[in-house]
């Protein structure tokens, strides 16, 4: 009773008292302490209120089995990669964010293989190797591929034109643990604006781009798993990603080759643009003796 701006606080945290997972009632008090605090330094309208509610609701309102709207607000808030660069490990790849358009499972495909179905564009090869953070290649090691068009659009954005799975691969590296498969170089892209993450960028005044990528998620037994991306390295945008996601270390020179034996040897016609991307993974905690 007497609920007050003072008491509001130690009131809602008391609520919580009795929670008996210790880790949820860690962090609802923890998240009502800040919230709290956020809302007696800015000291909303009531107007302002509704005008949050409408948001939150209209960016649920936009989740679907194709599109993660609140994800592009978790990214474009910096909050995925906070999240992220909290998890990660001094060793081993980089780790960046999921993005919102991991949303469908990528068939399984074979070494050399082409994710792109569409067969428009330069031919690409990416090629590299998983290994342990002591340089042990990790034979059978699982990579989850997938990425936008040269036009800058994945196959969930484009169901009539594009064929399911198109820009998507899941592969296994080799008894040496090298990967490589071919694909088109994808282009820079601007993150969905259709709906409220968009029209929140365009009242702040942000652009909604991102330099161009393709995705992984690598993983081998006995390792963390790490989702990261390789970014194209004279990408547009490579220096202002609208989700806060390049790391330097990520960044790689996607060069022209003309060699008419390499690019035999990766089943592709030259000139053809090949790009190196290594990953490395470091030991589960669980895993270490």
């Amino acid at each position: 009773m007497d609920f007050t701006v003072e008491t509001a606080t130690a009131a809602v945290v008391e609520s919580f008292r009795n929670t008996k997972d210790p880790r949820l009632r860690e962090v609802m008090e923890s998240l009502t302490r800040h919230l709290h605090a956020f809302v007696r330094d800015i000291e909303p309208t009531m107007e302002e209120w509704e005008t949050a509610i409408d948001f939150l609701t209209a960016v649920g309102r936009a989740c679907d089995d194709t599109r993660q709207e609140f994800v592009l607000l978790s990214d474009v808030l910096g909050v995925s990669m906070l999240v992220e660069t909290l998890n990660g490990t001094e060793q081993g790849t980089e780790s960046t964010v999921l993005g919102p358009f991991h949303m469908t499972e990528s068939p399984r495909r074979e070494l050399g293989d082409s994710i792109d179905l569409l067969g428009t564009g330069r031919p690409c090869v990416i090629s590299g190797r998983v290994t342990g953070a002591d340089g042990t290649p990790l034979a059978r090691a699982e990579l989850d591929v997938w990425q936008c068009t040269e036009d800058g659009f994945y196959d969930v954005q484009q169901p009539d034109v594009q064929p399911p799975g198109n820009g998507r691969g899941l592969f296994r590296t080799d008894d040496e643990g090298r990967f490589w498969f071919r694909t088109v170089v994808p282009s820079h892209y601007p993150i969905p604006t259709d709906g409220p993450v968009g029209r929140l960028l365009e009242a702040t005044g942000r652009h909604p781009y991102r330099p161009a990528h393709v995705h992984f998620i690598a993983s081998a037994v006995g390792c963390r798993p790490v989702t990261t991306h390789v970014f194209v390295g004279d990408s547009p945008y490579i220096d202002s990603d609208a989700v806060f996601a390049v790391k330097r270390g990520l960044i790689t020179d996607f060069s022209e080759l003309h060699d008419a034996q390499e690019a035999d040897r990766f089943g592709v016609t030259a000139p053809f643009t090949h790009a190196t991307f290594d990953i490395v993974l470091t030991t589960a905690p669980e895993a270490t003796p």
